[in-house]
Order: C-alpha cells, then structure tokens, then sequence
C-alpha cells in the first residue's frame, strides 16, 4: 500500500483523450494535414489488435496533447448524456483563433463564431465524423509543447494541448462525489450550458488549475444516454506524474471500494481504468516512459510499432490491418 497522503494525490492536468473513428485513413488525413498535428506513434489497440491505435500530439507526444483513435467499423455515435461530449484543443492567444477561422474557412470546414464560454475565447468545430472540438485560447498555460516542424500550421498557431474537457451527465450528485472526494477535484465556476442554456454546466480543477486541467460537466437530464460510435469519445485520461503516485491512486480507488481494471502497462504509459458513477470511463495514466522508448523521434508514426509482446505476431497482425497513407 503506498504511504503517500490523500492530500498528496492531484492529477496535474489531461493526459490524453481516445476516441472512435470508422474511417481511419481520413481521419489520419484531417488531424495531420487539416489540423497540424504529428501521428507521433502508429500502434494498434493493445486489447484488439485488429485495430489501429493513432496517437496525435506535438512534435514529441508530449503528456497532456495527445488525441488518439480506435479505429473500429461502427455506425456514427448517437449524442446523449453518460458521455464526454466536447474535445476542447488549446491556443496560445486571439490571435490565432483569427488564424484558425481563417483555415477552417479556407478548408470548407464548417465552424462557429468565436464566443466567450466560461471565461475564455472558444471557437466550435467538428471533425469528418462529427466528434464536438473546440479551440479554446490558453494564453500560455500548461506545459509548453514542442512544435513539430513539419506541420502545415505555423508553430505559434499550431495546437498546444487539451482542454477543457466536457463530459454530459444527466444527475450531478454521484459525479460529483467521486470527483470531490475520490479524484480530489475542485469545484471552482459554473455557466449556462451553451446548447440549452435552462441547464448548467459544472467546472472542475484539477492541480494547478488552467484550462489544461478543467473537466466540465454538463447536466443534462432531458437528453437520451449516449450510443457510442465514431466521432465519440471512448475515455479521457488523466496525468499522473510517476509511479509512487499512480500505485497510490490505485489503493486509492480499492479504499473507496470503486470497481477498477487495476494496474495495466501500456508500454509508453502505464494505466488505470475505471467509470465514474454516470458511466464514463476515466483513465489514470503515468507521464512516462513516453513514446520514444521504441522509436527514434526523428520518425514517430512512420511504421507501426507495436509492443515487444505482440512482436511475434507481427506478420499476422499487419495483415488485418488497413492501408492508411
């Protein structure tokens, strides 16, 4: 058991968020080219390797940037509540949400009009399959990305992270309560829920607080529950900075009696998967070893990689899987 305090445990921000495409080669297409960001490690799903798993980040897959993808053939989500409903990237400042309606425009890809939404400039989009984005100005917050070279997008308008996050609920209370208690957030704001304004939406901090560590929670107990599908979110991931504090999030979990997957290594982050009372799967996740453990970083996400348990498997595994370039 481990010996650090409760009042030690705090997540530092996101670590990722996974989503569901049914058409990988155009989503790969629309977050590299469209968006700017690096596929920083081409892998496939650990628990079902007839699928990809895409990684997309900075120039390094630096914890807290990442967007990643299943790639499954399934129909379009149905939206609802029990979901994480809106994937928020970050910018540094006003000047590049001018630069990111512009693209948008340029790239026919249908947007909002930027608003003010819980206290930061926002600008609304949607991917190919319909996944809910946001760019949202940061003003330099969090950690600072690597910009990645490559990229289509000038590196002081390229994407600089995640958050916030939104998830949907339809009852506050037991979400609440783990959120509080068990995951040590902080409640600090509310705001009308920009889709149905009768309806709040519900701010969490997390460590040091700024936008890289909010989790928003919409209450929305007049929407069906969520279907999952492809342009929905699978599970977001929460940072946690090193083994001691990961091991201890795990007896954390076992104390409060919260139903978890228990200790999982990923290879390039280790893992902890659980839900939260309304059903949305939250992950904890470890900000190393990183994504160059198996890869020169001058080519991340040129070849698939998989890891050294599936490496005897390799012929057959490539061959279930689809050509993305």
């Amino acid at each position: 058991m481990s010996d650090l305090l409760s009042t030690e445990l705090h997540f530092t921000g996101f670590h990722h968020l996974t989503a569901v495409s049914a058409d990988i080669r155009e989503n790969k297409r629309f977050y590299t080219q469209d968006l700017g960001m690096r596929l920083i490690k081409r892998s496939v799903n650990q628990d079902d390797v007839s699928a990809y798993h895409l990684f997309y980040a900075d120039a390094v897959g630096t914890p807290g940037t990442d967007v990643t993808f299943f790639d499954w053939p399934v129909d379009r989500e149905r939206r609802g509540n029990h979901s994480v409903t809106r994937t928020a990237l970050r910018v540094r400042g006003e000047a590049s949400l001018g630069y990111w309606q512009a693209r948008l425009d340029d790239l026919k890809i249908t947007r909002g009009e930027v608003t003010e939404r819980a206290g930061r400039a926002t600008l609304d989009f949607e991917d190919p399959e319909g996944q809910r984005l946001s760019l949202v100005v940061d003003g330099g917050a969090g950690d600072e990305p690597t910009p990645w070279a490559a990229s289509p997008v000038p590196a002081e308008h390229q994407i600089r992270g995640l958050g916030p996050i939104t998830m949907t609920v339809p009852s506050l209370r037991n979400t609440d309560l783990v959120l509080q208690k068990v995951m040590n957030m902080r409640p600090v704001r509310e705001y009308a829920d920009p889709e149905s304004p009768a309806h709040t939406v519900h701010v969490y901090e997390m460590g040091a607080g700024g936008p890289q560590a909010e989790l928003h929670v919409a209450v929305r107990p007049d929407l069906p529950p969520a279907q999952s599908g492809a342009g929905g979110v699978h599970h977001v991931a929460f940072r946690t900075p090193d083994d001691e504090q990961y091991h201890a999030w795990n007896d954390r979990l076992n104390r409060f009696g919260l139903r978890s997957s228990g200790e999982v290594d990923r290879y390039y982050f280790r893992s902890l998967y659980f839900r939260e009372p309304n059903g949305v799967l939250f992950e904890i996740a470890t900000d190393g070893p990183g994504f160059g453990v198996d890869e020169d970083m001058a080519t991340l996400g040129d070849k698939v990689i998989l890891p050294p348990r599936f490496e005897p498997r390799r012929a057959q595994i490539l061959a279930g899987l689809k050509p993305i370039d």
